[in-house]
């Protein structure tokens, strides 16, 4: 009975997880080393000044003069002790933003003092960056929306940041992967949490088996060297984040092969802040089986 017992148990192992590949010691420690080196990288530019752990604010603007200051009659409030009562104000107009400061505050822009400045126009490459002692912020536009996205340099959640739990490195779950290439002008649907449905260009899918059975993932091309892809599987929700995971893979060689590595799976920045506005996985792209790798979720966004 026993023997049954631990061929069943082996059996359903088998079927849980994609054919592994023998590596010699020194293999599996050289690519444990790699991701490791990848995960680091991944976690100082999650600590770094563009990151999402310091993160303080988003907020959007109505038409006309928004003020804003730490002053609870503002428009906008930033945190209190942060930035004085009045600070200045935006005014969005015709699909522009501009911003004033206040008398005697001293907002800055790439370490020069700003009275007056453009700090939005749809023909520009990125929106300038203010700041306030710890506090900077600029305008993102979502769709329709034009917002204020505040970091914090000295927030606590990026003080108090510890680390993100992850499954430990199987290189199980690197897998060869075909590259099936759409039309030039295929584009998908990808909605945000906001609710906003955008079309977004599609190169193809990435085909790549586990357990013997064929998994497609539509990619996005950012234009880098990279695609990207936003995933779902059946760890969501009580291992790794409920929304899903993203991905990057390189672009496939001549003969449309590449690599999809599971392990370098990572969480949106929703999982870490409330203030971001993160693209969901597409229904086509919500796996029905269990990925193992990558990140685990993080705190209770």
């Amino acid at each position: 009975m026993k023997h049954i017992l631990f061929l069943l148990i082996g059996i359903i192992l088998f079927h849980c997880a994609p054919k592994r590949e023998v590596l010699t010691p020194e293999q599996l420690a050289s690519y444990t080393a790699e991701i490791q080196v990848w995960d680091q990288k991944r976690i100082e530019e999650l600590k770094g000044p563009k990151g999402w752990l310091n993160l303080a604010g988003l907020f959007w603007l109505n038409e006309g003069i928004n003020t804003v200051g730490s002053g609870p009659d503002n428009t906008i409030v930033f945190p209190e002790g942060k930035i004085p009562a009045r600070a200045g104000y935006f005014l969005l107009k015709d699909n522009m933003v501009v911003f004033e400061a206040a008398p005697k505050v001293a907002i800055t822009s790439k370490g020069i003092p700003v009275t007056r400045m453009t700090a939005f126009h749809p023909d520009s490459a990125a929106a300038p960056v203010l700041a306030f002692e710890s506090l900077q912020w600029f305008i993102i536009k979502r769709d329709k929306k034009y917002g204020i996205r505040l970091r914090d340099l000295n927030n606590s959640a990026l003080i108090n940041f510890t680390g993100v739990e992850r499954y430990t490195v199987d290189p199980i779950w690197r897998l060869e992967a075909v590259f099936e290439k759409a039309a030039t002008t295929k584009t998908i649907d990808i909605t945000n949490i906001l609710g906003q449905t955008t079309p977004q260009a599609s190169p193809g899918k990435v085909v790549f088996t586990v357990d013997g059975k064929e998994y497609k993932l539509d990619a996005l091309d950012e234009g880098g060297e990279e695609y990207f892809m936003i995933f779902g599987d059946s760890t969501n929700t009580h291992e790794t984040y409920g929304a899903g995971r993203y991905l990057y893979i390189k672009k496939p060689d001549a003969e449309g092969k590449t690599v999809i590595d599971f392990n370098k799976a990572y969480n949106p920045p929703c999982a870490f802040t409330s203030f971001a506005t993160c693209p969901l996985p597409p229904k086509q792209n919500i796996l029905p089986i269990a990925v193992k790798a990558g990140e685990k979720n993080y705190g209770n966004h």
